[in-house]
């Protein structure tokens, strides 16, 4: 948490494997990431790590399973197995009934939705969220925040960067972030 341009989501893409730290280290399952080369970082990125965005970052001309299919594409896992496992997590995410939909036939909570089962449809274990709830309803948010925290629950890492203090609250660790730095972490 913390203003906007105090280093949140520069974090987040720090730890997201997809910007390289000036100093020091970023640490994935132990391994050091600030020198592999880029192919390697795209491949840590692929097995553990799923991005959920504000702006959703969905493909227009794809259907909800589609769109959710596409990282176990790029992974080179087969066309039957891809249907079936992306599927299994719109259902998951309570779209079994808009597999075929694009997103502009979707709400925008259930835009989100398919961006966070396309996020975890490789199975992560990791999951990063800038301002999920950030272009939603209230109602759209609530539904959001829940899911996530059942994915949490289900032992997928969570960072969350939001602006929003009752989401904060939530949070069993809270991390405030002022001008680039951490200004306070706070647990419980």
């Amino acid at each position: 948490m913390g203003p906007s341009g105090s280093g949140k989501s520069t974090l987040l893409h720090l730890v997201g494997l997809l910007d390289r730290p000036d100093r020091g280290s970023v640490r994935l399952g132990g391994v050091a990431t600030e020198h592999l080369a880029e192919e390697e970082r795209a491949a840590l990125r692929r097995r553990h790590i799923g991005f959920i965005f504000q702006a959703f970052h969905l493909i227009g001309r794809l259907s909800a399973l589609e769109n959710v299919e596409l990282p176990l594409l790029l992974a080179g896992v087969a066309p039957a197995e891809r249907r079936r496992r992306a599927a299994a997590v719109l259902e998951r995410v309570g779209l079994a009934d808009r597999l075929d939909h694009r997103p502009a036939e979707l709400s925008g909570g259930q835009q989100q939705r398919v961006a966070i089962a396309r996020a975890v449809v490789t199975e992560p274990d990791l999951l990063l969220a800038d301002e999920p709830t950030g272009n939603l309803d209230r109602a759209g948010g609530r539904e959001v925040v829940d899911l996530l925290e059942a994915l949490n629950r289900g032992g997928i890492t969570l960072i969350l960067v939001t602006h929003d203090l009752e989401l904060g609250e939530r949070a069993p660790r809270r991390i405030r972030m002022v001008d680039g730095a951490v200004a306070e972490d706070v647990r419980g």
